[in-house]
């Protein structure tokens, strides 16, 4: 929807559900009534915690957060690299997540990195459209840095715009052409995705221990979908097929809150046990959850459901291979042999020989 335009996508997330809508709007009154110019928080700059273990850092790792997605996108790479020879740089400091070494933490602006950072050659985040990341990427373009923008999560049309010139790594060739969406400034080189690949590692699933009961994931956080949309597919499919409903847990908010109560008027099941979904032996549903993949990696029967979904879903159905309900359970996705987050730390050694 916004190949490359941040400002553009970054209005949508910010207007996409009425309460977000709301905050957004009565933030820009109050920042004109002061007469200052409004801003997206990824525009203003930063102050985070530089890690460095000595020598001479050619690549720094620039994380937004600590989620199990981010670490293995950008911190997991780090164990096949040379100690000395990268920084990171984040919100935290986040050294109990880093291999073992004599780090040296330091809080840092993001206009003082220019001169504790004066050899970089390579600069690695998650995107552009994040605080931190937005800051990594002017790092880059002040030092004459190669921005290097990971894949660690499935894309919809919503997806933010990539940043100006950066390299990708992504999970297939599929997905980079997705989110390249035509445009010529942009490289890419396809590594496989860790997500699946530590899911691939754990054991495999006994069919004789499989629930006949399907577990529906919740995604009524999501903003590319109504609220309605997601909450009637949600009560359609466990209702008539009397399954449980797994909230996710970003669904925290009164209204989801109210929506859970609803559910449980109806005679509907909600998980609130808070079991990882890697332990959880019950057949997986969901409108276009990463999960469904997961589960099918573990052996776990797991389709995709949506009573009436929208075109772009099904396409993401169809380049995810994701099976609708009442068809044979999704597949499981290929895997590479190689550790992704070893072939991105390959990827880097090599890029800085040549």
């Amino acid at each position: 929807m916004h190949p490359e335009d941040l400002e553009a996508w970054s209005t949508w997330q910010a207007n996409a559900h009425l309460l977000r809508r709301v905050k957004n709007n009565l933030k820009n009154i109050s920042v004109r009534a002061r007469g200052a110019e409004t801003a997206t928080s990824a525009s203003m700059p930063v102050t985070g915690f530089l890690h460095v273990t000595g020598g001479s850092p050619q690549i720094v790792i620039v994380l937004d957060s600590t989620s199990p997605t981010s670490l293995g996108s950008l911190v997991r790479p780090l164990s096949w690299l040379t100690a000395g020879s990268y920084a990171v740089w984040a919100p935290e400091d986040v050294t109990e997540y880093l291999p073992e070494g004599s780090w040296y933490v330091s809080t840092l602006a993001e206009t003082d990195l220019d001169d504790a950072l004066n050899e970089v050659q390579q600069v690695l985040a998650l995107g552009h459209y994040m605080a931190w990341g937005a800051a990594a990427y002017r790092l880059a373009q002040r030092v004459g840095a190669r921005f290097i923008t990971v894949q660690h999560g499935l894309h919809t049309p919503y997806a933010p715009p990539l940043a100006p010139g950066t390299h990708l790594l992504a999970f297939s060739k599929a997905d980079a052409e997705f989110w390249i969406s035509g445009r010529d400034d942009v490289t890419y080189d396809v590594v496989g995705s860790q997500l699946f690949w530590e899911a691939a590692q754990k054991p495999q699933i006994d069919p004789g221990t499989i629930s006949e009961t399907p577990i529906f994931l919740g995604q009524m956080h999501g903003a590319e979908l109504p609220r309605a949309s997601f909450a009637r597919a949600s009560i359609k499919f466990t209702h008539e097929h009397k399954a449980i409903y797994r909230p996710h847990p970003s669904e925290k908010d009164k209204l989801s809150r109210l929506t859970h109560s609803l559910m449980s008027k109806l005679g509907i099941n909600i998980d609130r046990s808070q079991q990882p979904l890697n332990q959880v032996n019950n057949p997986v549903v969901s409108i276009f959850s990463t999960g469904v993949l997961e589960a099918a990696l573990r052996g776990v029967p797991a389709w995709v459901y949506h009573p009436n979904p929208p075109t772009w879903v099904t396409e993401f159905w169809e380049r995810y291979g994701m099976n609708r309900w009442g068809s044979d359970p999704t597949p499981a996705p290929q895997v590479p042999v190689q550790e992704p987050a070893q072939l991105i730390a390959e990827y880097l050694t090599r890029s800085l020989e040549n």
